[in-house]
């Protein structure tokens, strides 16, 4: 992959309307593969990966240097570190999106109508996805496996902060394809530092990229949504909670939430603000503020829980709609089920919420009326994750409302046709 880290603006338009002719044309070759040959190369993409690490490694350190520089937070720069452990899990994740099914061909349903015509709903690929994400460089291997796997070819555009490390695992990737006689161009890396190749990706490269998946920070999803000329399978921010009702068991409550916003702050299924009963609220928030603090998270809360917490933080109304990605949580007491469905509603952003309650009536009237792509009963958010809900790795957790919603799979990534077989049928 040539290195076009500095492109002049006044090219790159042309370097990428070539992307795109090259997309299309490695696209309509991978969709005609098959399902065996698809795995092959998924897993030769993940052999290669491994082959790599010294390299990937070594891009990754000047992305870091690059990051301290910058002053990104903890929090970014955990996002964007790898070390050898990493590299071999990126490329276990591609082994496990191997051994998905393959979701191209597949029948949704058949059926017969009156006329005897045999009418039947199938998977097909997208055709070329553009791919736009900030600083996790592993989105690079993960997106670039679901979308071989659900047979469509890759644009991707990585964030600055991640570029070096971006383009180390994309030429693995590329190898790997290559390795096993499938086009290489079937993954390719926008690698320039240019905010103007955005704009480029968002018209669609004369008709070659059919859909956009942004994935990063509510700027960057915003912008997406707003200039886009193709459509959008939108993610945005991770503004998750964990509601703690009057019926939860004390023990799971506390775990679950630690666990929920300290296990990886910086992912955006982390919980970024703690709802509780006021029903519980004096018996259980000192615990479970207690366990936060020692696990060295900063609480903000409203003044009824300031009021059972010495020396909490006064949570402000932008706490309620801020998506830390930090050790900080923001805390308020709710009257039962019902405050805490319309504190979601109000500040929420779709993306995953949790309760924690022995009461079964009440769990299912949380997990049927909370409008969020992804609803947890009495298990951290922390598990709202493509490879934890059985799907090998994800491109993102889609928050909208329409195509796909929560973790974004290869089956996520495949529209249907309609095959209809008739025995000579004419319409009266």
């Amino acid at each position: 992959m040539a290195d076009t880290l500095h492109t002049p603006t006044e090219d790159l338009h042309e370097t990428l309307l070539r992307m795109g002719e090259q997309a299309r044309a490695a696209s309509a070759a991978l969709a005609k593969a098959g399902p065996a040959a698809r795995t092959k190369a998924i897993l030769a993409m993940a052999d290669a990966l491994v082959a790599a690490d010294s390299d990937i490694l070594e891009a990754n350190a000047r992305d870091l240097d690059g990051g301290k520089q910058k002053g990104l937070s903890s929090a970014m720069m955990d996002r964007l570190a790898l070390d050898a452990e990493r590299v071999a899990a990126i490329a276990d994740a591609l082994r496990a999106v191997a051994d998905l099914p393959d979701p191209v061909g597949t029948e949704i349903a058949r059926w017969t109508v009156p006329s005897g015509l045999d009418i039947a709903r199938v998977r097909t690929p997208l055709g070329v996805i553009g791919i736009i994400y900030e600083a996790r460089p592993n989105v690079t291997a993960d997106a670039a496996a679901l979308c071989i796997r659900s047979g469509n070819a890759a644009i991707l555009r990585a964030g600055s902060e991640s570029l070096h490390s971006s383009i180390a695992i994309a030429s693995a990737l590329r190898e790997g394809l290559a390795s096993v006689g499938l086009p290489e161009d079937a993954v390719q890396l926008v690698q320039t530092t240019d905010r103007a190749a955005v704009g480029h990706m968002l018209t669609g490269l004369n008709g070659n990229i059919d859909v956009i998946v942004p994935r990063g920070g509510k700027g960057l999803v915003a912008r997406v949504q707003a200039e886009a000329r193709v459509p959008v399978i939108g993610h945005l921010e991770g503004l998750c909670h964990t509601y703690v009702d009057g019926a939860a068991d004390p023990q799971k409550a506390v775990d679950i939430v630690v666990n929920a916003k300290m296990r990886r702050t910086g992912i955006c299924g982390a919980t970024e603000t703690l709802l509780i009963d006021q029903a519980i609220a004096s018996d259980l928030l000192p615990a479970i503020a207690s366990a936060l603090t020692d696990a060295g998270c900063t609480i903000k809360g409203d003044a009824a829980a300031q009021a059972l917490v010495a020396n909490m933080e006064a949570a402000t109304e932008e706490d309620w709609r801020t998506e830390y990605l930090d050790t900080i949580i923001s805390v308020r007491v709710v009257d039962g089920v019902a405050g805490a469905m319309a504190h979601i509603e109000e500040y929420g952003t779709s993306h995953t919420e949790c309760i924690i309650t022995e009461d079964q009536a009440t769990a299912e009237t949380f997990l049927s009326e909370v409008d969020s792509g992804i609803v947890i009963h009495n298990a951290s958010t922390q598990f709202a994750d493509g490879g934890q809900f059985g799907m090998g790795a994800e491109i993102g957790i889609a928050t909208g409302r329409i195509h796909a919603r929560g973790p974004v799979g290869a089956e996520q990534l495949t529209i249907f046709k309609y095959l209809v077989r008739g025995t000579g049928q004419t319409r009266p």
